[in-house]
């Protein structure tokens, strides 16, 4: 029988359905979604350093790689990146006994891996803050008004009753996760609940100020650079509070980008006196597409938009989508759908 978890508390009898999946000595998988960023890392790492240390046998598989900033991470050693090892993952995910999905909710955001993913014969376990969750899963823990996916496996961990098991490193993984899916807690998804798990975390041996240091104050000269050609690209849509940025390939190329350069270039946009609903537009040459953020103010719902009309999804405030077409053909296309929400953006 499948469980779905609405909400940060547990039955009884999902709290023994997932005890009894957890009986030792499993081996697991824990899987985060294609592009991990704070969230998705911050939240496999702390339930990797749990599990195991409950005497699972688990592994960590990142569909690819991950920014760098997120590198200092406990433990992140031992990540395997599929894109890069997939003769030795697939073994993993096909003798794997259970699987954690953290902070996705579609096999088809594993990326590569979905195909051993929907062929493993494991139980799954998903958890997750994302609208409309798959039912792949064994049970599944979703909750879209909960701020990130490292505050729900923090409630996981309580409502399993290993709360005192949360040690200084899966504190520090928790915090991170938090702190980056809430733009350093500013975004309307804080509450006073994330304020009190974050305190506990930091009870528990979170440091805060070293974590802020080694997620944003570790920017290169080059991603400073792009930083201000981004800027340069910023534009303004006049009358419907919207702005975006645009990146080609070649600016990207010529200030030597990594994955992760470009977090949070999109807030910048948002950032502006008046505007509500803001977009960078990523080329990638080597997937032939153009990758989009989308960040909103209010009721407005990037998540519907980016469902609509460019193949994502996410949550009201934040979301991200894909676009074949070229760069200036997914500008002008985003551009001309911008008039059929004049109701929600119009001055």
């Amino acid at each position: 029988m499948k469980l779905s978890i609405s909400s940060r508390h547990m039955t009884n009898e999902e709290i023994s359905k997932v005890k009894e999946l957890l009986k030792p000595s499993k081996k697991i998988v824990i899987v985060p979604h294609k592009g991990p960023d704070g969230d998705a890392m911050g939240s496999t790492l702390a339930l990797k350093i749990l599990l195991e240390e409950q005497g699972h046998f688990v592994h960590l598989i990142a569909p690819n790689d991950y920014p760098d900033f997120l590198k200092w991470m406990p433990y992140q050693e031992e990540v395997l990146i599929y894109d890069k090892e997939p003769q030795k993952c697939d073994p993993i995910i096909a003798e794997a006994e259970v699987i954690f999905t953290l902070d996705f909710n579609h096999l088809s955001r594993a990326g590569e891996m979905y195909e051993p993913l929907q062929a493993a014969k494991a139980k799954f376990i998903m958890i997750d803050h994302h609208q409309q969750p798959d039912d792949y899963a064994e049970i599944t823990y979703s909750d879209v008004t909960m701020c990130s996916t490292c505050q729900m496996v923090y409630h996981f961990i309580v409502n399993i009753g290993l709360k005192e098991k949360i040690t200084p490193q899966i504190a520090t993984c928790l915090y991170t996760g938090i702190m980056t899916d809430t733009g350093s807690f500013r975004y309307r998804s804080t509450t006073s609940l994330t304020h009190r798990v974050i305190a506990d975390l930091i009870e528990k041996g979170a440091d805060n100020t070293t974590i802020h240091e080694n997620v944003f104050d570790t920017s290169s000269y080059g991603q400073l650079q792009l930083l201000g050609c981004a800027l340069q690209n910023l534009r303004v849509v006049e009358g419907l509070r919207t702005a975006y940025i645009t990146l080609t390939q070649e600016e990207l190329d010529r200030h030597n980008f990594k994955k992760g350069d470009t977090e949070g270039f999109v807030n910048y946009g948002l950032s502006l006196q008046g505007i509500v609903f803001a977009a960078i537009f990523i080329e990638n040459e080597a997937e032939k597409i153009v990758k989009i953020s989308l960040r909103s103010k209010g009721t407005f719902s990037v998540n519907d938009f980016a469902r609509r009309y460019f193949s994502g999804g996410g949550h009201i405030n934040a979301a991200g989508g894909k676009s074949d077409l070229s760069l200036q053909e997914t500008v002008d296309k985003f551009i001309s759908i911008l008039p059929n929400y004049k109701t929600s953006l119009a001055l």
